[in-house]
């Protein structure tokens, strides 16, 4: 039964990925034709159409994943990326880029990149020095870290040129996959393809997490290097994305829930589920973007939409949050 439902979300995958390669405003009556006699869109379908769907795919995919994984650590249903500030931070770390770099991108996501993982250290240490094996400290310190850059980012914000940089700044923030490109997608991928498949080797172990502390001590998890690794995979999968796509919010949230109920609680079977379904609604997302009005439709905004109708049908199924 599971590999039936996998099967069938990875061809919904590949049908939505090949058509989204035509979703766009170029007027494709032939389609056939067009790539064949037409060099303008050989152009679009290879420098702009499928880099940007696949960058959605990794986007999507990534995103989900760090959310499954954030949920399972933190036993909370209700857990994302944002939970350790690290949304924020890479937020705050691209708002500067903008700042500082005139909108090189290269620039912008390497800051963006530090600062989530920056939010990820400070996070630790604040926790460390509770001197407590409980988790409740790690959420308390991401609490705080996420305030510290939201304070800042409003300060960049008011700082920047108003007439140059605050829209660049704003637009960044309301999240965008416009900019992607190949060498953007490669830069990606070459973080999010290893860890994601660090993920799926290590998926058994990652079942512990879902227990209660004194149950998953008893199985062997006594190291807590092994917790911190696994949330520096998270956040790797999390800033990676944030630098190249804005705050893009509602995927990790909402994505590993309904995957839960497609395969139930086990990594080794839910993990799989939540990186087809996290591409799908992505690329779905994105063609909406892109395609909806002639000026394309910030990310965020679709995705917090969207999410908000789906997290609806998740409160009617209250067992989910018992």
């Amino acid at each position: 039964m599971q590999k039936k439902r996998i099967l069938v979300l990875v061809i919904c995958l590949i049908l939505i990925t090949v058509t989204s390669f035509f979703i766009g405003r170029f007027p494709n009556t032939n389609i056939k034709e067009m790539i064949v006699s037409d060099s303008l869109m050989r152009q679009l379908m290879l420098q702009i159409r499928i880099p940007r769907v696949l960058t959605a795919l990794l986007v999507g995919s990534g995103l989900a994943v760090a959310g499954l994984i954030t949920q399972t650590i933190f036993r909370n249903p209700l857990a994302d990326g944002s939970l350790l500030g690290i949304s924020q931070a890479a937020g705050f770390g691209a708002a500067l880029g903008i700042l500082i770099f005139q909108g090189n991108q290269i620039y912008i996501q390497i800051i963006a990149f530090v600062f989530g993982m920056a939010a990820l250290i400070l996070s630790v240490w604040i926790s460390e020095k509770v001197r407590s094996d409980k988790i409740l400290p790690l959420i308390l310190a991401g609490i705080s870290i996420s305030a510290l850059f939201s304070a800042g980012l409003g300060l960049t914000k008011y700082m920047a040129d108003p007439i140059n940089q605050l829209p660049s700044i704003v637009y960044w923030l309301l999240g965008s996959l416009a900019n992607s490109t190949w060498p953007v997608l490669v830069r990606t991928s070459i973080i999010i393809i290893p860890v994601l498949v660090i993920l799926w080797l290590y998926r058994w172990r990652l079942n512990l997490y879902a227990l209660d502390e004194e149950v998953g001590f008893s199985f062997g998890l006594k190291n807590k290097h092994e917790l911190w690794a696994i949330l520096l995979a998270s956040v790797l999968l999390t800033s990676s994305i944030i630098s190249i796509s804005g705050l893009v919010g509602w995927v990790g949230l909402i994505v590993p829930n309904y995957a839960r109920i497609i395969s139930g609680s086990d990594m080794a079977r839910s993990l799989p589920i939540t990186f087809l379904l996290g591409a799908i609604f992505m690329i779905i997302c994105d063609n909406l973007a892109r395609a909806s009005l002639p000026g394309e439709i910030p990310l965020g905004i679709l995705t917090a939409f969207l999410g908000s109708i789906f997290f609806v049908g998740l409160l009617v199924k209250k067992e989910n949050f018992a």
